[in-house]
């Protein structure tokens, strides 16, 4: 039988784990987690992680597996799906991916340039120069080392632009011209769905969300992880604005609209994306698993 992944993703906060969960069950098959801060123990609330019931319901793969302290990248991700994959087609032709993380959906999808390993002189580095003279510094040496990918990124994502810096550094070239976009043949079928509903009730849903977190515990979670601040795991909505509440720069209704602002700024951000993916098959939640199931039953 040929094999099949599944993958649900769509914007955060619009259904995807209930939706996924029901197919898996449907299915009898495990969920891999393509959410890459769901990948870090420690901040469940923060990153929406699923629930005790929801892991109990269906089994699910990389989800805290990582400490905080530890590096992770949408290169390994693949890596480690790929290695994961042929134990699971053991015992059925079907997994699904569920996550709205944009580069690791499109890691396991179309694969990631070979890049040169970061050395640790490099990354150690790199890391000193962010440490003593800031982000700026090093936006301003991306830009004179790969002008092309600087244009092109988040300049504020620590993250992304430490990894271009040390990209350029390590290959001696622009990392720009060893992007080459060339999708990687798999030897089983892929599925997409992108789950959506109206934008008003996108924005609804996602305000409603941060307020539950915030009365589930948002506020002691991030204080239990305050002295980590300077981690990558930790640069993600719901914690930046918590520490800027801890830090005095933001009264507590600012950092919680502030937070239901970003993470309103990040759907759309991820919406653009995977228009951009023909692909794609869009469908509202409550049709996710009939509509999966007639596409991979054709």
């Amino acid at each position: 039988m040929e094999k099949t992944l599944i993958v649900i993703t769509g914007p955060t906060g619009v259904g995807k784990t209930a939706a996924a969960i029901e197919l898996a069950q449907r299915l009898h098959c495990d969920i891999i987690n393509a959410d890459s801060r769901q990948i870090y123990r420690g901040i469940p609330i923060c990153t929406a992680a699923p629930t005790a019931e929801e892991l109990a319901a269906a089994r699910h793969h990389f989800v805290a597996i990582k400490d905080l302290e530890e590096s992770y990248s949408a290169a390994q991700f693949e890596s480690d799906v790929l290695a994961l994959l042929p134990s699971l087609w053991q015992h059925g032709e079907y997994a699904i991916m569920c996550g709205g993380s944009m580069l690791y959906v499109d890691a396991v999808c179309r694969g990631i340039d070979q890049l040169p390993d970061i050395s640790p002189e490099v990354r150690g580095a790199v890391k000193e120069k962010l440490q003593r003279d800031g982000l700026e510094s090093l936006v301003a040496e991306l830009e004179q080392l790969d002008p092309q990918y600087a244009s092109t990124i988040d300049r504020k994502n620590t993250s992304r632009v430490c990894h271009g810096v040390e990209i350029c550094r390590q290959a001696g070239v622009p990392y720009s011209t060893l992007r080459t976009g060339t999708a990687k043949q798999r030897d089983f079928n892929i599925v997409k769905l992108a789950l959506n509903i109206g934008r008003e009730q996108l924005f609804i849903r996602i305000n409603q969300r941060v307020d539950r977190m915030i009365d589930m515990g948002l506020e002691q979670e991030a204080r239990a992880v305050y002295h980590l601040r300077h981690l990558n795991s930790l640069n993600t909505v719901g914690m930046k604005e918590m520490f800027a509440m801890f830090d005095g720069t933001m009264d507590r209704h600012t950092a919680i609209e502030r937070m239901k602002k970003n993470t309103r700024v990040y759907a759309k951000k991820q919406l653009t994306w995977y228009r951009r993916d023909n692909g794609i098959t869009w469908v509202a939640p409550d049709d996710a698993v009939t509509t999966a199931l007639q596409l991979i039953h054709r």
